[in-house]
Order: C-alpha cells, then structure tokens, then sequence
C-alpha cells in the first residue's frame, strides 16, 4: 500500500515540477519583455531603427524599380530584407549584449541561487526576444500593405512566420554562443556589430548582388544572415507564383541553429561551472 501510494504520488511532483518551472519561464519572458521596453535606447535601435528605415528607404525608393529582379518595386525587395536585418539586431545584438552584461555583473552567478532553472532563463530570453521579432513582422507588414502597397500572398504567410521563427532562435543561439569571444560588457556592441555588419553588405538587404563577384555571392550563402535574407525574399517575391517556401535556406538555417545551440551549450555550462 505504501508503495502504491509512493508511486502515485510521483507522477503528480513530477506534474507540480514541471508547473513551477513552466511559470518561471512565463515569468521570465514577462520579466526581459518590461526590460526590453524600458529601456529605450535599446528598443530604438532594436526595433524602432528597422521601421525606421524601412520608412525612410520606402519613401525615398517609392517610385524606383529594380531591372534585375523583374522590375519589382524596390520597396518589395527592401522590406524583407531589413525585415531580417532587425530578426538578426533584435536576437543577435540584443542576446550578446544582454548576457555580456549580466555575466560583468554577477548575475548568471548569483542566478544559480535562485528558483529559477538555467533553461528557464535561456527559454524567457529567447521566447522575449521572438516575440519582439513577430511584432516587428507585424508592423512592418501593416507598414508595407498601407504606406507603400507591397502585397504579401496570403499562402506566404505560413512561410513568413515560420522563417521569422526559426531565424530568430538561430540568432538568438549564436548571439548566446558569441558571448565567448567577448571579453566584456563594454566591448559587446562592437564585437557584435563587427560581426553582423559587413555580412549584411553581402547578405542581399540593401541591395540586389545581381553585380557582385560570384565568389562573394557564394561567400555570403555560408552564413545565416543571407540565408534568413534569401528565404524571405522568395516569399515576398510578386513575380513568383509557386512555392513561398525557400527550403535550401531553412536547412542552412537548421544548421546554424544546431551549431549556434551547441556553441550556447558550451558557453552556459561554462559560466555555471564557474
């Protein structure tokens, strides 16, 4: 009797257990999104600077056509790529930056006393972060359709978010995993700008690379900054009537993903061991 009454009474600690660690996590996405926008500066060149550019490119392309690609609007090839410039600012740049900080000043340490599990901490993060990535997808949609007429088909919608999605958790990982080649808090922006933004410049989001060297072009498909880039420029593309899914791109993406993972992996036992 005693025994059944032990083995009854496991399944539901496990349950209670699991319950509690699910709360904390929804505490810690509640927790880094009242962060996030508190902080203004942050969120202006997280979230607001994309928009922003997206406004100020669009008015000032609103008549232009790209001859290379079809002749689309420009405003149709530039939406989704700075659209993926922001998924990489806000996971990339934001993560790095963030948990430089809070390793500088003792808080991965001191969090080792609390309640609340390392994946806990990791999930709020990433899920914050996603969550700003899928509201930045949502205005910039709105922007588009109402200010300068970029239609999105409605079977590309399912492609849009899926790869908003994964090219956020891919970023949000390297971000995490590039923590250890910054030596502090201080030097973080830099290192991370350093290096995001030159493979932006061959990453097709300002620009058609119609023209650029094919060694630079194949250079670029390497990393996940033109992987993300490419996957959602099949899907806004207008001239394309098949497929908005773009799958060579999502499987570089995955592996990204993987190794970024791995690297985070790493970086996290790390600090714990510390």
């Amino acid at each position: 009797m005693t025994a059944m009454s032990e083995t009854l009474e496991r399944p539901a600690e496990a349950r209670d257990e699991r319950t509690g660690d699910v709360a904390l996590t929804a505490w810690q996405v509640a927790y880094e999104q009242r962060a996030f926008w508190r902080n203004r500066t942050r969120a202006f060149f997280s979230f607001g600077m994309p928009v922003m550019l997206l406004l100020l490119f669009g008015a000032l392309n609103s008549g232009g056509r790209i001859p290379e690609l079809g002749n689309i609007p420009y405003v149709t090839f530039f939406l989704p790529g700075i659209l993926a410039y922001g998924i990489v600012i806000t996971q990339f740049v934001n993560m790095a930056g963030g948990i430089a900080i809070q390793r500088d000043n003792g808080l991965l340490k001191r969090m080792r006393g609390t309640p609340l599990p390392g994946w806990a901490y990791v999930a709020g993060r990433v899920g914050s972060t996603a969550l700003i990535s899928i509201v930045m997808t949502v205005v910039m949609l709105i922007i588009g359709r109402v200010a300068f007429d970029v239609h999105l088909r409605a079977e590309a919608v399912p492609a849009v978010m899926v790869t908003v999605l994964l090219g956020a958790a891919t970023f949000a990982a390297l971000g995490m995993a590039a923590v250890m080649i910054i030596p502090n808090a201080e030097a973080a922006p830099v290192v991370a700008n350093v290096l995001i933004l030159p493979l932006s410049f061959i990453s097709g989001i300002w620009y058609p690379l119609t023209g650029a060297p094919e060694w630079l072009v194949d250079l670029a498909k390497i990393f996940p900054v033109e992987r993300l880039a490419s996957a959602l420029h099949v899907a806004f593309d207008p001239l394309n009537h098949g497929s908005a899914w773009s799958g060579n791109d999502l499987f570089v993406l995955a592996i990204w993903l993987l190794i970024g993972t791995r690297l985070a992996m790493r970086f996290w036992q790390r600090e714990m061991a510390r």
